[in-house]
């Protein structure tokens, strides 16, 4: 997809509430579930099932009520897509009523302007799933966002969130990142993306934006950001997941760490 517009916060909003793309979060939500991964991991890291939790770019709700199932109990969730921060409301009214989830429509990069997440620091653990802080458009943007949870967690709140690693594909993957390097380096690349490593793709569930960092880039964010990391990898390296996750999401690095 090319376009001499550059890619905003602004055009991925829009993406994401495109019916076609609300429906495919809508059916993972209501049908597919948290992975084997995604369970494994939380469990691992947020040991207390009565700490409030905040859940960033929470979607149409598929881990929010993953959360939920696993015995969370003080859930805060929240996206800034309208269409499936109502989807998620609907999820959690459907399947969990009467439960303690709170679901609010905000920005990850502006946090704290919110209403409900001023004041100080509440949270015992943070999540942003899915690669949601990879679709955040700009490294400074995402930056913005890390400082942002970091600001409404206590000290030692683990973080976990995923993204994809450039780094770890096979000898093609390589090699069309070696091409994308020489468009970038000689001013021919998409001027719709906003730095290297960027991707804006489309398929029958709409239009996405993904950013592709590296794994170095992603220690350097945490460190600037308050957050020590504790832990990364692959999510093969975690576990099998069955062929539907592998059908909905691509091979993708998890990684952990805590509130400094």
């Amino acid at each position: 997809m090319s376009s001499a517009k550059k890619i905003t916060s602004a055009t991925v909003r829009d993406d994401f509430n495109d019916p076609n793309t609300v429906i495919h979060y809508a059916r993972a939500a209501h049908f597919l579930g948290l992975w084997k991964s995604e369970s494994i991991l939380i469990q691992r890291f947020f040991t207390n099932p009565d700490a409030p939790l905040i859940e960033a770019g929470c979607g149409a709700g598929r881990v929010t009520m993953g959360l939920h199932d696993l015995g969370y109990r003080n859930i805060t969730a929240f996206d800034f897509a309208e269409e499936l921060v109502d989807q998620a409301r609907s999820l959690v009214d459907e399947r969990a009523p009467g439960a303690n989830i709170r679901v609010y429509l905000a920005d990850a990069t502006r946090l704290r302007k919110a209403g409900g997440f001023d004041g100080a620091p509440r949270f015992e653990g943070a999540l942003f799933m899915f690669n949601g802080l990879m679709q955040i458009p700009g490294r400074k943007n995402r930056i913005a966002a890390l400082l942002e949870l970091r600001a409404v967690c206590k000290s030692g709140a683990p973080l976990l969130f995923t993204t994809h690693d450039r780094e770890c594909g096979g000898a093609g993957e390589h090699i069309l990142w070696r091409m994308e390097a020489d468009r970038w380096a000689e001013g021919r690349q998409d001027l719709c993306l906003v730095e290297f490593g960027d991707r804006y793709f489309e398929d029958e569930t709409g239009r996405t934006f993904m950013h592709l960092p590296t794994r170095a880039e992603i220690l350097a964010d945490l460190a600037v950001t308050g957050w020590r990391h504790t832990f990364d990898a692959l999510r093969s390296k975690v576990s099998a997941e069955s062929r539907a996750v592998r059908e909905f999401s691509d091979e993708c690095r998890f990684w952990s760490a805590v509130a400094a």
